[in-house]
């Protein structure tokens, strides 16, 4: 039920689980205003009655997924920002083997060149950790930028 925009297998019977999720999206959509009271009512009935997942699929199919909440939201930027460091370190792998490589060609240890590129790329990911957010988290500054996270 993760995904509602996939189509449902129509014998698959659901969990309460998944009628707790589609329960939430109604809820969502109610105080968004998308959903008036009285439709809000008959979805959630049926959606407490369904037996198959292509019942409660129909029930969801006009409504938007719920914003994350923020932890869910810190959780996935706390995610992309440690796989930016783990490309990073295989960045420094690469280009130390590479440096490496060249110093054992030549017979003599020359300057650490991938320090520098290695020492940009750390500086803009920590710049990324501690650039403030706006009030709504959304990370735009100044001139409507959004900042990567």
């Amino acid at each position: 039920m993760d995904d509602r925009r996939e189509p449902a297998v129509p014998a698959m019977r659901v969990s309460d689980r998944d009628r707790d999720e589609a329960l939430g999206v109604l809820a969502a959509a109610l105080a968004e205003g998308r959903l008036d009271p009285h439709e809000h009512e008959i979805r959630s009935q049926r959606a407490l009655l369904a037996r198959t997942a292509d019942e409660l699929a129909v029930l969801t199919a006009d409504l938007p997924d719920p914003a994350p909440t923020r932890s869910e939201q810190d959780r996935k930027d706390l995610g992309e920002w440690l796989a930016e460091w783990r490309y990073w370190l295989g960045g420094a792998v690469i280009m130390s083997g590479i440096w490496g490589a060249r110093c054992a060609q030549k017979g003599e240890l020359t300057y650490c060149w991938p320090v520098a590129p290695l020492g940009v790329w750390a500086a803009v990911l920590i710049a990324i950790a501690i650039w403030p957010r706006d009030a709504d988290g959304s990370g735009e500054g100044e001139g409507g930028r959004a900042v990567a996270r």
